[in-house]
């Protein structure tokens, strides 16, 4: 693949991650849990499909032997698909979305603390000034409890994010002992398990089930094509561009995110948001194309077992 093949996936990528917020506007009476459920069943069963279209009976032989690093990154991935959804249905997707975008700093805070690399000045100068635009964007609105709310649950997002990819960088790029040890080790099948646990934990919260079919049609195709199909995606081109410029272009999402909100939904950013996401999306922005100007070419990495 040439990178600019890759590249262009990625925004692919970022583009089919940005529109949940938007049909989410656009549904009925699904609300809450029952969103998440809906949306977690469907990407579920589409990675299902996929898996074992590419893995056979391999896949579900291996599964519940799997190593424990898959299991929690599977939970890592649970709680991701979980909190989204429920931010979203109690705050407005521009708070959300920014709020995540602090994922690729909370990953650098999580390898310098669990895997002890070293940070550059300008990545503790990107944090102080992403975590001033957080406090700007919702503590000028600390009176309306649902935003703050919805804010603290997003929060869950970068979390759960950075606690998965320092624990896959740990399994890639650890010692070569632990490195030969998973050597085999496939981490496409976390995203299954994430997506079937994430099912099954909302399933009780949402019952009575109230969605109509119509709701069930646009849960259905968000679980497929807004989470299934780029969470593959971005597994795959994990192989082709570095670490640094996937969160770049991810942060993309944030932008066609609120740009969807706002187009489709009538949901206007308030100028908070807007203010504190600048901070936010400029101190991102800064570190990583500091970080890919000062990034050595290095040889590519070799196809990981399995993937295809």
């Amino acid at each position: 693949m040439t990178h600019r093949r890759a590249v262009a996936l990625m925004v692919l990528v970022t583009l089919l991650w940005s529109i949940a917020g938007v049909v989410t506007r656009h549904l009925d009476a699904a609300r809450s849990f029952e969103v998440t459920f809906w949306r977690s069943l469907f990407n579920a069963i589409a990675l299902a499909v996929a898996l074992t279209a590419m893995r056979g009976r391999a896949l579900w032989l291996g599964l519940l032997r799997a190593p424990r690093a898959v299991w929690v990154s599977g939970l890592c991935w649970s709680v991701m698909f979980t909190a989204f959804m429920v931010a979203i249905t109690l705050t407005t997707v521009a708070n959300v979305l920014v709020t995540m975008a602090i994922g690729p700093l909370v990953t650098a805070l999580f390898s310098r603390a669990f895997l002890r690399h070293r940070l550059p000045a300008r990545t503790w100068l990107a944090v102080a000034v992403a975590g001033l635009g957080i406090a700007w964007m919702f503590g000028r609105d600390a009176g309306a409890g649902l935003s703050l709310t919805g804010t603290l649950v997003a929060l869950a997002v970068p979390l759960a994010a950075a606690t998965n990819w320092t624990l896959l960088q740990h399994i890639g790029h650890g010692t070569a002992e632990a490195e030969e040890a998973s050597a085999g080790q496939d981490m496409l099948p976390a995203v299954l398990i994430g997506a079937l646990i994430s099912a099954a934990v909302t399933l009780p919260l949402a019952w009575p089930l109230t969605a109509s079919m119509r709701d069930v049609g646009l849960l259905s195709m968000l679980g497929v094509v807004q989470l299934a199909i780029p969470c593959l995606l971005v597994v795959r081109l994990t192989r082709e561009l570095p670490a640094p410029e996937i969160a770049l272009l991810g942060l993309l999402e944030v932008i066609f995110g609120v740009a969807w909100a706002w187009l489709g939904a009538n949901e206007a950013p308030s100028s908070n948001t807007l203010a504190g996401g600048a901070l936010v999306l400029g101190a991102l922005c800064a570190n990583e194309l500091l970080a890919l100007r000062s990034r050595a070419p290095v040889p590519a990495r070799a196809p990981q077992p399995g993937l295809r």
